[in-house]
């Protein structure tokens, strides 16, 4: 069974085990022309950003995502619980909108692999989408203050269908509001 077959099965309950051994398989199949072209996306699409921080956006970005697949694939770690299937179906209903509305192959590629990362980084790890540091418009970093995760941004997500915000475990920093 694929990640998306045992999540869409309705009798079957998700162990985080066999979560974390359906992301090592799905993130085995990805090669590494799949990868570049998923970066190259994220180029393409940074055009968008503020030339004042596109360099650090584009390093933190890039750099989180190729660590993140291989961190899937290396994962050794033993996770116990059972996954809010709720919870993984509506993270691939959002990410699966943006396949749709989607023509460009490099930015396919960056969906397969994101969603395998969304689902190990808030699931499994239990951490942020975006790593601590990881830099926003203004100089505003996602931080790690008083035993909570804080992103600067994450209040202003919420009206965004194409977001994940929702799935992460970051709280609106307060000092960002």
């Amino acid at each position: 069974m694929t990640l998306i077959e045992i999540i869409d099965s309705s009798s079957v309950k998700i162990k985080k085990e066999d979560l974390l051994l359906n992301l090592k398989v799905e993130a085995s199949k990805i090669s590494i022309n799949e990868i570049m072209e998923a970066c190259a996306f994220l180029q393409s699409d940074a055009k968008f950003i503020p030339i004042s921080y596109r360099g650090e956006y584009l390093q933190s970005y890039t750099s989180a995502f190729i660590i993140q697949l291989k961190d899937i694939k290396n994962d050794k770690n033993s996770y116990d619980g059972i996954v809010k299937k709720e919870e993984l179906q509506n993270i691939l209903k959002v990410i699966q909108n943006q396949e749709e509305i989607t023509e460009d192959k490099n930015e396919l590629h960056f969906y397969n692999i994101y969603k395998l990362v969304v689902i190990y980084v808030t699931v499994l790890l239990e951490k942020p989408i975006h790593p601590v540091g990881t830099p926003f418009p203004g100089g505003f970093k996602v931080r790690y203050g008083d035993g909570k995760y804080l992103c600067p941004v994450k209040d202003k997500q919420r009206d965004n269908p194409n977001a994940v915000c929702e799935f992460c475990i970051a709280l609106q920093d307060e000092k960002m509001k």
